[in-house]
């Protein structure tokens, strides 16, 4: 007999036991739409925290952003990246190393990981030649199945059953949410996206990355539905047996992009990759 379907009341209820992000962090997300914030003080913050400054500092310092002088500190981060852009790189640095692995059988924490940072590489290129914010493009595509961390971590059990019967049935991870625990990683990642006050444009995004046609979904879910699918044919993650999802035509059309400009993003996408996996997974 399978067990009873979970609801969206089940994962905002586990959402207590997730592991929380710095406190410093928390306060950043939540200050995400205030206009008077002392930067010397939030600079001065995370500086207290030395792993996350030092991830931090090696991100600014990537590739990523070009930049033509070295920064030490995370008060020069926000004056030559600006403190939007130091936020979101604080955010990835704490995101990536905040939950436990291992506690999944069958899933892989480190392939996860690698399809999130991959979709963010190319979420980022593809604002750029958009002249969509690349910021909100980077965050939005590193957290947009968060919801899945979150499953795996509240209800391992139910998910690796879930993974066994994509496995069964050639399906996708969506189907197989659905049909074994009854919510998807897109219901998780809402109500995580809740409890972490993120933004309403990180949360449109992650609410329509699988269907970016629906009404009110927003540009930003379709910039990352197709950097979803770009990193599946990439194959960047290197997972065991992902398929590569289907593209909405509408989303593919709205980004206006040529052959030209989508070759450039292939290989921009596998050179930044690279990078900042080696940086975010250290």
């Amino acid at each position: 007999m399978s067990a009873a379907p979970l609801t969206r009341d089940d994962i905002v209820h586990n959402l207590a036991d997730l592991p929380s992000l710095p406190a410093v962090v928390m306060e950043l997300l939540n200050s995400i739409d205030q206009e008077d914030i002392d930067i010397s003080v939030l600079a001065k913050k995370v500086s207290h925290d030395q792993a996350l400054t030092a991830k931090t500092l090696r991100l600014a310092n990537s590739s990523l952003y070009g930049l033509q002088v070295k920064v030490t500190t995370i008060q020069q981060a926000i004056t030559y990246l600006g403190f939007q852009t130091t936020r979101n790189l604080i955010t990835a640095a704490a995101v990536t190393g905040c939950f436990p692995e291992g506690r999944c059988a069958g899933f892989d924490d480190k392939a996860f990981w690698r399809h999130s940072i991959a979709t963010a590489a190319c979420a980022k290129v593809l604002a750029r030649q958009i002249r969509f914010n690349q910021d909100y493009a980077f965050t939005a595509g590193l957290l947009h199945d968060i919801g899945r961390l979150v499953l795996v971590t509240s209800f391992p059990q139910r998910f690796s059953e879930a993974i066994a019967h994509r496995a069964a049935h050639d399906c996708s991870m969506l189907q197989a949410e659905r049909a074994v625990l009854g919510v998807d990683h897109v219901d998780a990642g809402l109500a995580l996206a809740e409890h972490w006050n993120f933004s309403d444009t990180m949360r449109l995004a992650i609410a329509g990355h699988h269907d970016p046609e629906a009404p009110g979904a927003g540009f930003l879910a379709s910039i990352i539905h197709v950097a979803d699918a770009v990193v599946y044919a990439l194959d960047l993650a290197g997972g065991a047996d992902d398929l590569v999802p289907r593209v909405s035509t509408v989303a593919w059309s709205a980004l206006g992009l040529d052959e030209e400009a989508y070759l450039q993003l292939f290989r921009e996408t596998e050179l930044q990759y690279e990078e900042i996996t080696t940086i975010l997974l250290a």
